[in-house]
């Protein structure tokens, strides 16, 4: 028994489908700091595991973590602020 190409065995998506990478476009369209934060959590990340492994060997595991900690908090804290500010900012220029 043959099977046709329209009988594979194999799920593919229709034409008509949206792509994960078309998802991601539309979603950075509509609120562009999402890919900002993303990009700012892996450098946030690669910059962190730098530190811990350079760093002073008279600092604990755990003073360092609670300064990572805090460091990580106030950017998540400037991060909302900033994006409140440019909403604010286009609701206001749309009012003109």
């Amino acid at each position: 028994m043959s099977k046709g190409p329209s009988e594979s065995r194999y799920w593919r998506p229709d034409n008509d489908e949206v792509s994960n990478s078309e998802k991601l476009l539309e979603k950075a369209k509509k609120s562009p700091f999402i890919p900002i934060g993303i990009a700012g959590f892996i450098a946030a990340l690669a910059i962190g595991a730098y530190g811990y492994r350079n760093r002073d060997p008279y600092m604990t595991t755990s003073r360092y973590l609670m300064r990572l900690r805090v460091i990580s908090q106030s950017m998540v804290v400037g991060a909302i602020c900033v994006g409140l500010g440019y909403q604010i900012y286009n609701e206001h220029k749309d009012k003109k």
